[in-house]
């Protein structure tokens, strides 16, 4: 079983074509723009393909994408030079990365905050994020929660089959760890292969995601923890009070002090 966003990342963007970008990226303009962030450099954490970073770079932000997939970051820098966009694109795991300066603000978004398993580890990446924010910078970052994961879609199995990609996507959640595994078969057609007896040959790829459930009070103690300043908690996509029952979250939070 390959890494987690290896092969997948070979179809990542076809197979998430029904995630309404546009409408996510125009609630995280909203909230920068709350926040008098309407330009400087913008860093993003768990950037995957660039679907976020490219349209905030078309927005006029200077941006850096910073993921530990290298797959990912591949098709990410082709979308770079398609948009015509100086995004600088670091590989780096978030739990210790870096950059050369402070910024006006990061963003973490796609539950990328979820693949990190571990409390303290959390509150490391969090604690990194202070450091490279300006003073005052702003910090805006979703995340699944546990009720998602345990009462949406825990041991379920998602499937999809496509003229050329199908994919099985089962959940299995351990609600001792919180921790939820997603098991992704996927099957993508060979199209270099042409045999007279079979012209659809597929090729399987197997990848397994963690991702760990969090609460909004566990989410905000490691906030605080951090040294960040908690300012809100939104139901994801809206302006309203996030809630233990809200199945993502939004997390505003303020740089303050190193």
């Amino acid at each position: 079983m390959s890494e987690a966003y290896s092969d997948f990342a070979l179809v990542y963007d076809r197979l998430m074509d029904n995630i309404p970008y546009d409408e996510w990226f125009n609630y995280i303009s909203l909230l920068l723009e709350e926040f008098n962030i309407q330009s400087g450099i913008i860093a993003e954490l768990g950037c995957g393909t660039g679907n976020i970073t490219e349209r905030l770079a078309t927005a006029g932000y200077d941006m850096i994408g910073i993921d530990s997939s290298p797959a990912m970051l591949d098709i990410a820098q082709k979308k770079r030079g398609a948009n015509g966009s100086s995004t600088l694109y670091l590989n780096q795991d978030m739990r210790e990365f870096e950059l050369y300066g402070t910024v006006s603000a990061i963003i973490s978004v796609c539950d990328s905050v979820n693949y990190i398993l571990d409390k303290k580890e959390l509150t490391e990446v969090f604690r990194l994020v202070n450091n490279y924010l300006d003073p005052k910078g702003i910090f805006i970052f979703d995340f699944n929660t546990r009720h998602y994961y345990l009462d949406i879609v825990a041991d379920a199995t998602i499937a999809e089959d496509r003229e050329d990609i199908s994919f099985i996507w089962d959940n299995l959640y351990d609600a001792e760890t919180n921790i939820n595994e997603l098991y992704l078969s996927l099957f993508i057609k060979d199209n270099n292969i042409n045999y007279k007896s079979n012209e659809n040959l597929y090729r399987k790829y197997e990848e397994c995601h963690l991702q760990k459930g969090y609460t909004l009070d566990e989410m905000i103690t490691i906030v605080k923890a951090s040294g960040l300043e908690l300012v809100g908690a939104y139901d994801a996509f809206t302006k309203n009070p996030a809630t233990e029952s809200s199945e993502r979250i939004y997390i505003i939070a303020r740089e303050s002090g190193k």
